[in-house]
């Protein structure tokens, strides 16, 4: 994989064609995941997420590309913005009706995952970003990306417990800004 993301940086368009088998059932269960918490009548699926995901990535060019963690990293941003795009658009559409939500597995105290609104979800993320750039990646990368601590540790090059730490802090934070925000 990463001979691939390489042959990518240096300009071999195919690469992300030969790249993408690799990574497609792993993108597409992560995009799963997320569809499963949709409410009914949705109409957005897995498979279209993954497709739009690799359209966006094929016009990815100014990304130095470095490893797998790197890869799941950017494909997680990407995958929340078009999650959220396709909320908005609804929203828009109905009116403040539908909204897309999604489970937050860890909430506090709570033995059942929470589910929220993915555009209250998108605007504490962006909040979190304006006063921690960091923190609000690694929820990126954790909760959009599925990554595990150590692979978000390497994908951000910082220390797990650094991350561990970070994780805790901004759960705990956007937990606060989307029970405030109901």
């Amino acid at each position: 994989m990463t001979t691939l993301l390489l042959a990518w940086n240096n300009g071999d368009r195919r690469a992300l064609d030969d790249l993408m088998p690799l990574v497609y059932d792993e993108l597409r269960r992560l995009a799963r995941r997320y569809m499963r918490a949709e409410n009914p009548g949705h109409t957005l699926q897995a498979t279209a997420v993954v497709h739009e995901l690799y359209v966006r990535l094929v016009d990815q060019n100014r990304v130095n590309w470095q490893n797998r963690a790197h890869f799941v990293g950017v494909a997680a941003q990407i995958i929340r913005r078009i999650l959220v795009d396709q909320a908005r658009a609804r929203h828009r559409l109905k009116r403040g009706g539908d909204r897309l939500r999604v489970e937050w597995k860890e909430a506090a105290g709570s033995a059942k995952p929470a589910r929220m609104d993915l555009i209250t979800l998108d605007d504490a993320l962006n909040r979190l970003a304006d006063a921690d750039p960091q923190q609000s990646r690694i929820v990126e990368l954790r909760f959009f990306g599925g990554l595990s601590i150590e692979e978000t540790a390497e994908a951000l090059k910082i220390s797990t417990a650094t991350v561990k730490r970070d994780w805790a802090f901004a759960r705990a934070w956007l937990h606060r800004e989307m029970i405030s925000a109901l």
